[in-house]
């Protein structure tokens, strides 16, 4: 399997595991976005919503450029493809387990058959 850096990893999960952040990640995924905008359909407050934006930039999902005052968010796409693959790693590996004990499964249900038959 593939040896992901677990920090980082650990960082995106855990900044996905917000459904506020997920719902500003999938607003960023559409295009770039100003703090208020972010904000805009959330009923909290803007350190609220600062806060949530200080971990998806601190897992590396969200990227800030500044013009003035105004503070332009971008969505960072290499930490979620990173959890992409690893959850892809652990889908086939745990896939390839089940076939594995299913065709064991099968082979023991074959020879209890063929014992059944043999004693019948």
């Amino acid at each position: 399997m593939v040896n992901y850096h677990g920090e980082a990893l650990d960082r995106t999960f855990a900044a996905l595991g917000d459904p506020t952040r997920r719902a500003m990640i999938a607003r960023l995924s559409r295009g770039s976005a100003t703090v208020g905008e972010l904000a805009q359909p959330f009923a909290m407050s803007l350190p609220a919503v600062s806060k949530h934006l200080k971990v998806l930039e601190g897992a590396g999902l969200v990227a800030r450029r500044r013009d003035g005052r105004v503070h332009h968010l971008t969505v960072r796409p290499r930490p979620i493809r990173d959890a992409e693959r690893w959850l892809e790693d652990h889908r086939r590996f745990w896939e390839r387990s089940l076939e594995r004990l299913a065709g064991h499964l099968e082979d023991n249900r074959k020879e209890e058959r063929d014992v059944h038959d043999r004693n019948g």
